[in-house]
């Protein structure tokens, strides 16, 4: 049994959880018998587990997921034109290590968002750090920071450097100049190094038009044309879908 001083040692080294360890095994006679080496293993696993699972939360709350119980087993398949293999496949986050970027793209209500914030989820439990972000909530944080000096360059060092950023309502609102030059800067620095999620309503061929056409929107839009999946989320309705189910 461990002493109190023993005790606030641990916590003091941020290692609080081997007492609940050591703790349950002692009210284990079977563990108790169990030799020292065997009995330090079973510490340290739990520790681990510990850390581990407190370290998976963290992320998933800073990813700010617009629906945080979004989750790979609750997507539904069934009268969708979504493809399963290729969801299962972007799960891995292998997409992540390829420095690949998807696109979500769909009609209103078909489940981007859900499907994004799936993926997040499963890429923090990847131990990869994610941030989720409306498009309108992002240009409207630079609105706010260009108006002080030096803070433009700070708020596309903070995106640029997320490993998966997730962009919801992509182009659903016009871009200003200034706004679609703080766009190029800002994929300019994630695209080939980092991976990014969009989820649009408009498909490949619309994006330059949404982004007003001339050169910044021709080059964001190259930037994702080689190296970006594509997945269509199809027609249906999944707010009215769900709705029905219940």
């Amino acid at each position: 049994m461990l002493n109190d001083e023993t005790k606030r040692k641990l916590r003091e080294l941020n290692i609080g959880e081997v007492i609940n360890a050591i703790e349950y095994q002692d009210q284990d006679p079977a563990t108790v018998s169990l030799p020292f080496e065997e009995r330090f293993q079973r510490v340290v696993d739990y520790l681990y587990q510990e850390k581990y699972n407190s370290k998976i939360q963290r992320l998933i709350k800073s990813a700010k997921f617009r629906f945080p119980q979004a989750d790979l087993h609750s997507i539904y398949y069934e009268g969708r034109t979504l493809n399963r293999e290729a969801i299962n496949e972007i799960s891995t986050a292998q997409f992540i290590r390829n420095r690949q970027s998807i696109v979500f793209q769909g009609y209103t209500g078909s489940g981007k968002t859900f499907l994004a914030c799936a993926i997040g989820k499963e890429v923090c439990r990847q131990q990869v750090r994610t941030r989720y972000i409306r498009l309108p909530d992002l240009l409207m944080e630079y609105g706010d920071a260009k108006v002080i000096a030096g803070q433009e360059k700070k708020i596309i060092a903070k995106y640029a450097k997320i490993p998966l950023l997730i962009l919801d309502e992509w182009l659903m609102a016009d871009i200003s100049a200034d706004e679609l030059h703080f766009l190029f800067e800002l994929t300019e620095r994630r695209s080939d190094t980092t991976s990014t999620i969009f989820c649009t309503q408009y498909s490949k061929k619309d994006w330059i038009k949404k982004l007003g056409e001339g050169v910044y929107a021709e080059a964001i839009v190259d930037r994702y044309a080689y190296n970006t999946v594509w997945i269509e989320t199809g027609r249906i309705n999944m707010r009215k879908y769900c709705a029905n189910r219940k």
